[in-house]
This record gives structure tokens, C-alpha cells and sequence, in this order.
């Protein structure tokens, strides 16, 4: 089994839940489950996942965008619906190597597009890190976004695009849509980082209460060892390290769960990621703090809090990983043509898989409508007598 690291602002995904028909072979089909290989599993998974609907689009691509060659998967059941560009968290952390568990209802009313950034998985293993390392800027890999979106309006011919942001990848979007406003139906954060020293300065308080009213020894020890925290000492990936595991055992990044082992099992069935890609997950994301820590730890919105398109915030109720407190706070700040938020009250930090279902039907009954005023989506299903 791969480890995968778990990062400042992790993202995550939800256990395979899958199944396989019975044979009437002489094996007996419990015997072929226990013996499937990984090609076995991923072509089942990649079958069963398909978009084979006329009008639908399913394409995994490399762009290129500002010098290197840059992986986008595509996926929508038609065409004419409206696009939803995701920006992954981590940073280094993509998403498509498990999509596949959580996204396949989002594609009945959007093309959905995962992009592995510069520095995260298949972006990373298809460049040299010398020729990705000059844009490993929080402003270089904004204009790594800009660029995405350039290119999916024009493909796919769209005057405006929906631009979700997710724990790190919030940081981009919050930019972005400040910055281009009009490229936008609106922008939806999930996971929303406000102010990073602030929110350590949360997350801590948290681990440490928790830690404490469990009688753990063993966690207190550890998170007083790096005490004052943050304070003004150097945010070192080992005193990063310390906060996060303890604040992710006591679920303040998965609700109920104490790690992310579920990921790294999901990622190994992917229909959408070679071994090799896999093993480069861990690199790309070394890859990414090394060259991004510096700029997160001073990452803070509190004052930057005008949009010139709508805004939807999608916070998990028991999110310590990005404080849900601060999300709330900065909401009631935002200055936006409308904005709303929904609270998840059974999740953490990964809302999309922690509850699935509810986070679907506030995509279309929250977000969808906004580019239906402007007719660019495709037309609702009409009833058919029989």
C-alpha cells in the first residue's frame, strides 16, 4: 500500500464502494474477487463510469499552459450544460485519481473539470521540476488558473464558467474571481482558507482541547512540545506536522474518522492514474509545500472581501482543517452581487465526501440557477405522457 503525505490543507476521498457480478465459472467468484488485479479493478471501475450519452464529453487531456503541459479531465453527460472548473486542495493534492467515487452526479448538470496543477500529479510526473519551479508562486499559479479558464471558454464556448475552490484550491479561486469576475457565474469555496496563521493558531486550540479532555498523553505531550503555536517561530513542516495529525485524529478534517487512509486505497483503483503516476503523488506534493510553504503561511483574506460575482460558501460544521469559524466570519463580511452559505452539519473539511448527496442537490439548487438566468445551461427534463 502507498502512503500518501497528508499536507497543510489535505483533501480526500471516500472508501470504494464497488461490486462484481457472479460467474458460473468453475472458480468460484468469491476466489476471482480475492485474485482480481489492479487492471481487472480500474476496468470495471473505468466501464461502469463511462458517459456514453451523444452529447456528452469524457476527455482526459494535457494543455499547455504557461510553458509546461498541464492535465485536465473533462467529463459531462451534455455539452450545453455549464462548466464547473475545480481547483484541488493541498496544495499538491489533485483530485482525479478519486473523482470517480463522488463526481458522476455532478456530470448530469455540468461539465466538470479537474485539473491536476502545476506541481500535483500527472502535471507533475509529465514535467522536469526545473521548468515547473518559476511559476511555483501563489501569483504564477493563479495565472495558471486564469489560463484554464481562457481555454475552456473558448473550447467549449462559454461566455461564463462556475469556479469551485477547495481547501488550498480556495486560495486561487478567491483570487481569481476577484480578479476576473466576469469570467464567472459565481465562485463557490469549500473548505474556504481565510486567514492561515489565524487558522493554525485555531486548529491547535482545538487538538489540544480535544487531546486533553481524552486523557491523551501522548498527543498533549507532542502539542505542547511545539507551544506557543503558531507564535512567531518558523512555521516547520515538522510543527505543521504536529497540528495536523492530532487536529485530523480528533476529525477535524474527516468527521468521525482519526486518518486519511481511505485515500490513498481509492487512488490505488483509478482508472485515470498509472502506477508510475501514483507513485509521483508523494513527490509532486513534497514538491509543492517546498516551493509554496512560505507563501500559505501568509495567506489572509480577512480584508479581502469584495466580489464582483456571486458567492456561495459550502462549510463543514466541524471543519478545524480551515476553520469553519473564520469562513463564517469572513461571509458575514463579503460584498457580493449575492452570497450565500450552507453549513454541512455532519462534515469536516471534505464536504463533497463526507455528504455527498446534500452537497449535490446545493450545487443545482444553489449554483445551477444562476447561469440558467442567463440561459447557458441545457434545458430541464420535460415529463412524457405514456
Amino acid at each position: 500500500m502507498r502512503m500518501r503525505f497528508r499536507w497543510l490543507l489535505p483533501i480526500v476521498a471516500l472508501l470504494p464502494l464497488f461490486a462484481v457480478a457472479a460467474t458460473h465459472d468453475a472458480v468460484p467468484a468469491q476466489d476471482k474477487r480475492e485474485t482480481m488485479t489492479r487492471t481487472e479493478v480500474t476496468r470495471i471501475i473505468a466501464n461502469a463510469n463511462r458517459i456514453v450519452a451523444p452529447n456528452g464529453v469524457q476527455e482526459l487531456v494535457k494543455v499547455p499552459i504557461n510553458g509546461i503541459d498541464q492535465w485536465l479531465s473533462i467529463r459531462g453527460r451534455d455539452r450545453r450544460n455549464p462548466v464547473l472548473l475545480v481547483l484541488h486542495g493541498g496544495p499538491g493534492s489533485p483530485n482525479i485519481p478519486d473523482d470517480y467515487l463522488y463526481q458522476s452526479p455532478w456530470e448530469d448538470y455540468f461539465t466538470v473539470v479537474q485539473w491536476d496543477q502545476r506541481g500535483a500529479g500527472k502535471t507533475y510526473a509529465a514535467n522536469s521540476e526545473q521548468k515547473m519551479a518559476p511559476g511555483m508562486t501563489v501569483e504564477g499559479m493563479t495565472d495558471d488558473a486564469a489560463q484554464v479558464v481562457q481555454y475552456l471558454r473558448k473550447h467549449y464556448a462559454k461566455q461564463k464558467i462556475f469556479l469551485m475552490g477547495h481547501s488550498w484550491g480556495t486560495v486561487l479561486g478567491t483570487r481569481l474571481a476577484q480578479q476576473h469576475p466576469d469570467w464567472f457565474y459565481a465562485y463557490i469555496g469549500v473548505g474556504q482558507v481565510v486567514n492561515v496563521r489565524r487558522n493554525e493558531e485555531l486548529g491547535y486550540t482545538f487538538a489540544l482541547q480535544q487531546a486533553k479532555a481524552s486523557g491523551n498523553a501522548a498527543a498533549v505531550k507532542e502539542l505542547e512540545a511545539i507551544a506557543p503555536y503558531p507564535g512567531t517561530a518558523p512555521l516547520t513542516l515538522e510543527r505543521l506536522g504536529v497540528r495536523s495529525k492530532w487536529e485530523m485524529y480528533y476529525g477535524g478534517l474527516t468527521y468521525g474518522r482519526q486518518n486519511l487512509d481511505s485515500r490513498s486505497d481509492v487512488q490505488e483503483l483509478s482508472p485515470d492514474y498509472s502506477l508510475k503516476e501514483l507513485d509521483q503523488i508523494n513527490k509532486g506534493g513534497a514538491f509543492s509545500i517546498k516551493h509554496l510553504k512560505e507563501f500559505l503561511v501568509d495567506v489572509d483574506f480577512d480584508h479581502s472581501t469584495q466580489f464582483g460575482c456571486p458567492v456561495i460558501l459550502f462549510v463543514g460544521a466541524h471543519d478545524e482543517t480551515t476553520s469553519h469559524v473564520l469562513a463564517e466570519q469572513w461571509f458575514d463580511k463579503l460584498q457580493a452581487p449575492s452570497k450565500q452559505l450552507v453549513m454541512f452539519a455532519d462534515s469536516a473539511h471534505m464536504v463533497m465526501e463526507e455528504q455527498p448527496g446534500r452537497f449535490l442537490m446545493h450545487l443545482v439548487s444553489d449554483a445551477l440557477p444562476l447561469a440558467q438566468k442567463v440561459g447557458d445551461a441545457a434545458p430541464a427534463e420535460v415529463a412524457r405522457d405514456q
